[in-house]
């Protein structure tokens, strides 16, 4: 990048930084400010050209998409290339690239410090796949370098953190923005957006979903403990935690691998399970139920004692358009509720690939029962990302897109609110407004 465009947006990203969540608060606003457009051109692949990516983030969640996305190029799904990975843990970092070097051969620049990679003027695409407590100033900082931007889920840890990235997203429109909830793009969830907004079950009124597994060890403790890491040496734990730092912090690999569980830096299920869930049927309904407007969230670490999340949450969310959804999580019971939209004239059951829909009783002869076949789908994390490459050559709008996004957080973060609280909560989609009920 050039210089004066360099300084122009290491001075955004400084003015952009990420505000802390307002919690515990009775009553409180949290609509942003409007959006700042860059002053930096966006940058385009042009015809015939590789587009070429940067990732922050590669750990778990980030190496599997370096080798995912070696897998589609190697199969031509589309001309792409790494060029460049950001890590404060160079460990991981030496790790991911080595894999992409004998996946595919491509030498990958590493960089410490993500600026560094922003500032390329050859990178077309950065995916995000950093902890969640920085996916909103990843996200922004990457909007306002010119880059086209995947975000891992959820899409940010806080609501008003997901209204300033939707502020940014809409000032910035030729940017291509994508969130990374994969379900988003099977086909059943769309066959039932297409049978709701046809009327074919009626006035939509309950929906249910779930995501529960059974994890005696306690979930996410999977992720193991690496003795190569040294702070100070090859792991930057102050920039790890960044706008949640404190001094007082002692260097802890639990926290740092393992930020799922605790409640400063991850909602827990909420957030990274959920959202799997919510998302897509959200994304069926929305044309019919507008935002989220009140939830309340019960449930507790039943089992899990050491984890400061809960183990075991169930939600109550109620929409603008009249109509309730109820969502359970565990990591305690692996047996969850039916994938189902309910309407007064029929019901649409989404738990097989298909989509499925049949009547109420009352209405047997005006509702068919019909079942909407979708292929098999192997990999939708794969399409959903070729979605995004796709898109960072048409221009097209993403799939999974800011709007949607940021109503699956109102959800996350008034349930975490509540299940924290003891509270209901209540959002005012017209004020951007928070009431503690």
């Amino acid at each position: 990048m050039t210089n004066p465009n360099r300084r122009s947006f290491l001075a955004q990203a400084a003015a952009l930084a990420g505000a802390a969540a307002t919690v515990g608060a009775t009553e409180f606003s949290v609509k942003p400010l409007p959006g700042v457009r860059s002053k930096i051109k966006a940058t385009r692949v042009r015809a015939g050209e590789t587009i070429r990516i940067g990732l922050i983030g590669p750990g778990g969640m980030g190496t599997g998409h370096c080798y995912s996305m070696c897998d589609q190029a190697g199969r031509g799904d589309e001309d792409i290339q790494i060029v460049a990975l950001a890590d404060v843990n160079q460990v991981h970092m030496g790790n991911a690239a080595a894999g992409i070097k004998e996946r595919r051969g491509w030498e990958v620049d590493q960089y410490t410090d993500y600026r560094e990679l922003l500032a390329r003027e050859d990178i077309h695409g950065v995916l995000i796949a950093s902890p969640e407590h920085w996916h909103a100033q990843h996200a922004i900082d990457a909007l306002m370098a010119g880059k086209d931007v995947y975000c891992e889920k959820p899409m940010t840890l806080r609501l008003d953190q997901a209204l300033k990235l939707r502020e940014t997203v809409k000032a910035n429109p030729d940017r291509i923005f994508q969130v990374g909830t994969q379900k988003m793009i099977l086909p059943k969830y769309i066959a039932a957006r297409k049978l709701i907004d046809e009327g074919r079950i009626g006035k939509p009124i309950f929906s249910q979903t779930s995501y529960c597994r059974n994890t005696p060890d306690g979930e996410w403790n999977y992720y193991g403990l690496d003795p190569a890491w040294k702070p100070g040496v090859n792991l930057d734990w102050k920039a790890w935690q960044g706008h949640l730092y404190r001094p007082d912090r002692e260097w802890d690999p639990k926290v740092y691998i393992r930020w799922r569980r605790y409640r400063e830096f991850s909602t827990g299920i909420i957030g990274d399970l959920l959202v799997h869930e919510i998302t897509p049927l959200l994304m069926a309904l929305e044309n019919q139920v507008g935002w989220p407007t009140r939830v309340v969230g019960s449930g507790g670490r039943y089992l899990d004692k050491d984890m400061e999340n809960h183990d075991q949450v169930n939600l109550n969310v109620q929409f603008q358009g009249e109509h309730t959804m109820i969502v359970a999580g565990a990591t305690n019971n692996e047996v969850g509720l039916e994938n189902l939209i309910r309407g007064n004239k029929g019901n649409i059951y989404l738990n097989s690939r298909h989509c499925v829909i049949r009547p109420t009783r009352p209405y047997v002869d005006e509702v068919d029962e019909e079942t909407v076949e979708c292929p098999e789908m192997p990999n939708d994390q794969e399409l959903l990302r070729l979605n995004w490459f796709q898109c960072i050559r048409s221009r097209d709008t993403a799939i999974s897109n800011v709007d949607h996004a940021t109503k699956v957080l109102v959800i996350v973060d008034l349930a975490t609110r509540s299940m924290w609280e003891g509270s209901a909560f209540e959002f005012d989609p017209d004020s951007m407004h928070v009431r503690k009920l």
